[in-house]
This record gives C-alpha cells, sequence and structure tokens, in this order.
C-alpha cells in the first residue's frame, strides 16, 4: 500500500519526461513577437502588414512567431509609437502624424508638394531617413517607412469648384493635412482616419482630405459624394513600421540582416499597393455616384499658392529646434524632381 505514491510519483516523472521531450523541436528557442497595426484586417495595407508576418517566419525557418494584431486591438493608432517604444507591441504600424510636432524632419515629407503617386511618396519617406537619419526616430529601429497616393478633398454634399467653396467647411484632417485645410480656408477637425466614417455619417464633418484609396479601403466612398482633383497641391501622409529598440537588439545578427532584407522589399510593396489601391478607390466612389472635379490651370495655381506657406512655416519651426529646414525641404525638392 506504502508504494502506490512512489508508483505515482514515478508515472508524473515519466509523463513529464515524456512531455518535454515530445513538443515540436522548431518551437525551442523561438523568438516570439508581437505586431501592432491601425488598419483594418480587411485593407489591403493591413494584409500586407500580416504577410510580412508570414514571410519573416517563413525566411527564419519558424525562429521567429510574429503575432498581428490588426484595427488597434493592441493600440490605438495614436498610441502606436508610444506603445511600441514600452513594449506593449514589439512592432508598430501607425501614422507619424497622429503624434503632431514629435517627428518634425520626417514630416516634411507629409508637406503639399504635389505627390503623383504612392511609389514615389514612399521613396521619398525612405530617402529622408537614410539622408537624415533623424533623433526623433532613435528611440526605435526603423523596418521602413511608406506613404500614400495625393491627398485630395472630398466633401459630402458641397461640391468644391472653387477655393471660396471651402469657406465654413469642417474637415477631417490630421497633421499637415489639418494645416492643408486651414490654408484652403476650411476648419480642419483632427481625428484619427478609423474615426471618419461615422464623422461623416453623422454630420459631424463636411468632408475630409484623404487618397483615393480610401474610398474603397475606408469606404468613404458610401459617405461623400464630390472629389476635387487639386492635384497640383496634393500632400501625402508617411506611415512608420518600427520595432522596440531593445528588442531588436537582442535578435541575433543573421535575423536582424533576414529581417532588414524583407523591409527593402515591403516598402516597396506598399508604395505600389498605395498605387493600386488608388484606382480601385477611384472606381468604387464612382460607382457610389461620386464625383471628381477637375481644376483649370488657373484655379489650381491660386490652390498651389494658397499651400506655399505652409513649406515656408514648416522651414521655420524646424529651423528654431536646431533643424536645417531649408536644406531638408530642398532635399525633398530634388529627391521629387529626380522621382515623377
Amino acid at each position: 500500500m506504502r508504494k502506490a505514491p512512489v508508483f505515482l510519483a514515478g508515472l508524473t516523472i515519466v509523463g513529464l519526461v515524456l512531455t518535454v521531450y515530445s513538443c515540436p523541436p522548431a518551437t525551442a528557442g523561438q523568438i516570439k513577437l508581437t505586431y501592432s497595426c491601425f488598419f483594418p484586417s480587411t485593407h489591403i495595407q493591413s494584409k500586407l502588414a500580416e504577410a510580412w508576418c508570414r514571410e519573416v517566419e517563413k525566411r527564419t525557418h519558424g525562429r521567429v512567431k510574429v503575432d498581428y494584431y490588426a484595427g488597434q486591438t493592441l493600440t490605438k493608432a495614436k498610441q502606436c509609437y508610444d506603445g511600441t517604444v514600452a513594449g506593449i507591441s514589439d512592432i508598430g504600424f501607425s501614422v507619424l502624424a497622429y503624434t503632431r510636432g514629435r517627428f518634425p524632419v520626417m514630416s516634411v515629407v507629409d508637406l503639399p508638394l504635389g505627390y503623383t503617386s504612392g511609389t514615389v511618396a514612399t521613396k521619398v519617406a525612405n530617402e529622408v531617413y537614410r539622408q537624415f537619419k533623424p533623433k526623433e526616430l532613435s528611440d526605435t529601429e526603423v523596418m521602413y517607412l511608406h506613404a500614400h497616393g495625393p491627398g485630395l478633398l472630398h466633401t459630402k454634399s458641397r461640391p468644391v469648384r472653387k477655393l471660396e467653396d471651402i469657406k465654413g467647411l469642417r474637415l477631417r484632417g490630421t497633421g499637415t493635412s489639418s494645416l492643408v485645410i486651414k490654408a484652403l480656408g476650411g476648419t480642419p477637425v483632427p481625428r484619427p482616419m478609423p474615426e471618419t466614417y461615422q464623422m461623416l455619417q453623422k454630420g459631424v464633418v463636411d468632408g475630409s482630405v484623404y487618397p483615393l484609396e480610401s474610398n474603397k479601403g475606408w469606404k468613404l466612398g458610401e459617405v461623400t459624394k464630390y472629389c476635387t482633383a487639386a492635384f497640383g497641391a496634393a500632400y501625402t501622409t508617411t506611415f512608420f513600421v518600427v520595432m522596440n529598440k531593445s528588442k531588436w537588439q537582442e535578435l541575433p545578427a543573421d535575423i536582424q540582416k533576414i529581417i532588414r532584407r524583407i523591409n527593402s522589399e515591403w516598402a516597396v510593396r506598399h508604395g505600389k499597393a498605395w498605387d493600386q489601391s488608388d484606382g480601385k478607390g477611384m472606381i468604387y466612389f464612382l460607382n457610389q455616384g461620386g464625383q471628381i472635379i477637375g481644376l483649370k490651370s488657373k484655379e489650381m495655381a491660386r490652390w498651389k499658392k494658397a499651400v506655399a506657406p505652409i513649406v515656408d512655416d514648416y522651414i521655420k519651426k524646424v529651423s528654431a529646434k536646431g533643424i536645417n529646414g531649408a536644406r531638408v525641404v530642398d532635399f525633398v525638392n530634388k529627391t521629387l524632381a529626380q522621382l515623377q
């Protein structure tokens, strides 16, 4: 009778041994990472982000496992960068402009310089980072940056054919886009993109500024009717994909090398995806009964003149922080001239 506990204990030990040795070899020493993205899982940019996770797993042969959290389920859009710094997520994907004033050098990319495509805007964003390596991003490890195509004005019920038509309109915009709205005569309402549909639907705002892709990607084509195609004054928005600094430094050198290679490929893919999405967004918008309003050259010149002071103000503000704003703007203009 007294031998029973010993026998049972023996079975327990054997069970533990069998459990340990039956674990799949691939999970031994596996590095686990978390990735937070504010885009909904159905959005192409979110799908690309998740594809990045799977590619990292594939090329590291399972040594790295990335758990992906879309649609602000881990951190909200505005808290994503700080959340990555603090380690709430190991990797974060959101918008630099959501923390206005924190990224003075990189905010040059968002200026209304007449962007023609997401591919071009993405190249500019990464070139600015490579050229200046701004301290503002030094508290994370930058995976890559990307930027959407031309940001254009969309309105719910009032068509905008000239600058005077914007007066009195409340328009959703953040960061530089809010400055564009103000310069054009509207009243900016700075709220994150995930809130835009409901704001338009309820009449909280009269419109918003965003790239054509958002008409389908965020379904905004359902709640807007007019798009003013002021390409000459088009801005962009810079998106970041960053990793917690300590987490990055803990990764083996060979894994860091693999991730850097993937990053260079994915930045290009994001830029192309923005352009493809713009085309689909335009079709979606038109199929919803939307109207695209073109501007004659004389009116377009008025819009460009109206937003020009934004660039001058940028130079003054960042120069006051010890940054050579004129040099940064000149670099972007030269880069744009080579790419467009």
